[in-house]
C-alpha cells in the first residue's frame, strides 16, 4: 500500500525525468504498481482511510512520483461530469484536443507539491486520449472538464512537467486566453 512517505516531493530528480514507453504483457511488478497507485487514489477519497492512514486526498498519481520509471499514472473521479472515471493508464496519449482552454480557479494541487501554489494552470477543456489498461488492452476516451484536467496534469508527471511549469510567472492569475474557468466547487 503506498503511503504518503512513499510519494516523492518537489525537488526529486524522478519529478522531472521523462518516462519511456512500457512493453506488454506487464511485469507483475507493474502491474502490483498499477494496483497501488488506483488502490492510492481511491483510499485517498475514503475518510476512514485518510484519518487511519495519514494520507493526502488526491485524484490522480503517476508513477514517477513514487519514484518508479513507468510510463503509467492512475486517476479516480467518482461522480464527475465524465461518469465514473476510474482506470490506470499505461503509455497514455492525447490525440486530438479542443480548442478553447480552462483552469481550474482555485489552481491545481499536487500529491508532490506540499506547498500551496497559486495561479492558473491552462489545459485543454476536452481530449481524446488513448492509451492502454495494465492488462494490455487499449481504450480511447473523451474527457471533459476535471476528467481532462487530471488526465493532462498525470500525462505531464509522465513528461517530466510540474503543474507550475504551466503558471504564468509574471502574473500568475492572467486571464487564460479563449478559456472557460472549471470551478471545483
Amino acid at each position: 500500500m503506498i503511503l504518503m512517505k512513499d510519494i516523492v516531493r518537489d525537488g526529486h530528480p524522478a519529478l522531472r525525468k521523462k518516462t519511456q514507453e512500457m512493453t506488454f504483457p506487464l511485469s507483475e511488478d507493474d502491474i502490483q504498481l498499477a494496483n497501488d497507485l488506483l488502490e492510492y487514489v481511491i483510499n485517498s477519497q475514503d475518510d476512514k482511510m485518510v484519518e487511519k492512514y495519514k494520507l493526502r486526498p488526491g485524484i490522480g498519481i503517476a508513477a514517477p512520483q513514487v519514484n518508479a520509471e513507468k510510463r503509467m499514472f492512475a486517476l479516480h473521479l467518482p461522480d464527475v461530469e465524465n461518469g465514473n472515471v476510474s482506470f490506470v493508464a499505461v503509455n497514455p496519449k492525447i490525440i486530438s484536443h479542443s480548442v478553447e482552454n480552462t483552469y481550474i480557479t482555485a489552481g491545481e494541487g499536487c500529491l508532490s507539491v506540499d506547498e500551496v501554489i497559486e495561479g492558473y494552470v491552462p489545459r485543454h477543456a476536452r481530449i481524446t486520449a488513448t492509451g492502454f489498461y495494465p492488462d494490455g488492452t487499449p481504450f480511447k476516451k473523451r474527457l471533459k472538464g476535471l476528467a481532462a484536467i487530471a488526465f493532462q496534469h498525470e500525462l505531464d508527471h509522465l513528461n517530466g512537467i510540474m503543474f507550475y511549469d504551466h503558471i504564468d510567472k509574471v502574473n500568475p492569475y492572467a486571464e487564460v486566453p479563449n478559456s472557460v474557468p472549471y470551478d471545483r466547487a
